[in-house]
């Protein structure tokens, strides 16, 4: 079992600085070297591991995001929203719409955090929203971009663990559904009781009906992307490119806001986020086939159903351990590494490897914005210019009140994230 001694490891690289894609090979080498494993072999794995045409659609998902944040696509699919989230709490669901949308385009939060918050965090603090509520209500919704597909995350889960792409797409509509319904309403709860919203003015037909016709071509690209992949038109890889080629041409040819100043800085963003994420990829791939070859899963496996004691028990303690590994890991970290050590547990506890797939896209954003880590969280309050203290406990609140009943939902209400999938006959 000192093979587990790994995630200790890998956490307490990642704590001291050490950059993610490194601290892998940390882990990579201390379990290389008490395994006596031949890395010659163990490189050549993990290479073929690599070649996979699901992997190219990465690439071309985060390219999409930028492309969106640089040539005015987010914007527009901002002032739509806005438009038509009136009322009390208005503001607020206007940017968890927003972020929904996004999502169903790039399939990224960071890229969410960094246009939504930009453009919006100063309007809500002018209609009375605290700088930390925003940043906590930004930091939960950027991650609607790992729930509604296409997610990248998704896409990674199913590269490791051999699943159906489609069909993890699938699996995570239903609790993204229930999580903007939770955030939008907890919203409206808050404003006039936590704060006072101030009043938005009315705009006339002619102004909405502007900014409709502005945001159409904007809002067109996601009912192209799920409308191919559910319509059998393309794989969500061809999707991938789709969604490139769509965002690059909105942006160039009719919003015309592209320079070769922000398109050369959109690749070279993207490049760089892929790489990371490759060579994480790289050595977690490598670090699977050693503790599989030293059956370090069935051992956790049946570890876990000895303490638990039932199938119930066992769900519960891997839905802690998979919120307790996200608030100190990144989440490409839960979702390549953790999760898949996971997954012989859930499958002999009845779960199967879909409905799986969507309990831990939750528990990654109940991670994603939990110190100490909080990667998405302290993205947002720099965005947003909040105090991190200020936003800590607006956060707490927003997942313990709807983060985690989602979780909870999705994990013991299989049929939130499977009757999808199985409507569409991935299942």
């Amino acid at each position: 079992m000192e093979g587990l001694l790994a995630l200790p490891l890998l956490i307490l690289l990642m704590g001291i600085g050490v950059p993610v894609a490194w601290a892998f090979a940390g882990v990579l080498a201390y379990l290389t070297i008490i395994y006596d494993v031949n890395l010659n072999t163990l490189m050549l794995q993990g290479f073929r591991s690599l070649n996979s045409v699901i992997l190219v659609a990465l690439p071309l998902f985060v390219l999409t995001g930028y492309l969106m944040q640089s040539g005015g696509v987010a914007r527009r699919i901002i002032d739509f929203v806005g438009r038509l989230a009136t009322g009390r709490g208005g503001m607020g669901a206007a940017m968890v719409l927003s972020s929904s949308v996004f999502g169903a385009i790039s399939g990224t939060a960071t890229a969410a955090v960094a246009s939504i918050g930009v453009i919006m965090s100063d309007p809500l603090a002018a209609r009375g929203y605290p700088r930390g509520h925003i940043a906590a209500l930004l930091g939960v919704s950027s991650l609607l971009g790992i729930l509604i597909p296409p997610s990248i995350t998704m896409i990674l889960f199913a590269v490791v663990t051999r699943q159906s792409v489609a069909a993890l797409f699938a699996s995570t509509i239903g609790p993204a559904l229930l999580l903007i319904v939770g955030l939008i309403l907890y919203n409206r709860f808050l404003a006039g009781r936590a704060f006072q919203e101030t009043a938005d003015e009315r705009l006339t037909d002619e102004s909405f009906g502007k900014v409709f016709r502005s945001a159409l071509p904007a809002l067109s690209l996601p009912v192209i992307i799920l409308g191919g992949i559910y319509g059998g038109i393309f794989t969500p890889t061809e999707a991938a490119g789709v969604a490139a080629l769509a965002a690059l041409i909105v942006g160039a040819v009719i919003y015309r806001e592209f320079t070769l100043g922000s398109l050369k800085d959109s690749v070279l963003k993207a490049a760089e986020t892929t790489g990371t994420i490759i060579l994480i990829l790289l050595f977690s791939f490598m670090i699977s086939r050693i503790l599989a070859a030293e059956r370090i899963p069935q051992e956790l496996t049946e570890a876990v159903q000895f303490i638990a004691g039932s199938p119930l028990a066992a769900m519960l303690l891997v839905n802690a351990v998979l919120i307790v590994a996200g608030a100190l890991m990144d989440d490409i970290s839960v979702t390549v590494v953790v999760a898949p050590l996971f997954l012989p547990v859930m499958v002999a506890s009845g779960v199967e490897p879909v409905h799986y797939a969507a309990i831990v896209a939750c528990s990654v954003v109940i991670g994603a914005n939990s110190p100490p880590v909080a990667p998405i969280l302290f993205m947002s309050c720099r965005v947003c210019k909040a105090p991190v203290m200020a936003a800590v406990w607006p956060a707490v609140r927003l997942m313990l009140f709807v983060a985690l009943p989602v979780m909870l939902a999705t994990t013991f209400w299989p049929d939130l994230s499977l009757a999808i999938p199985r409507a569409l006959g991935f299942l």
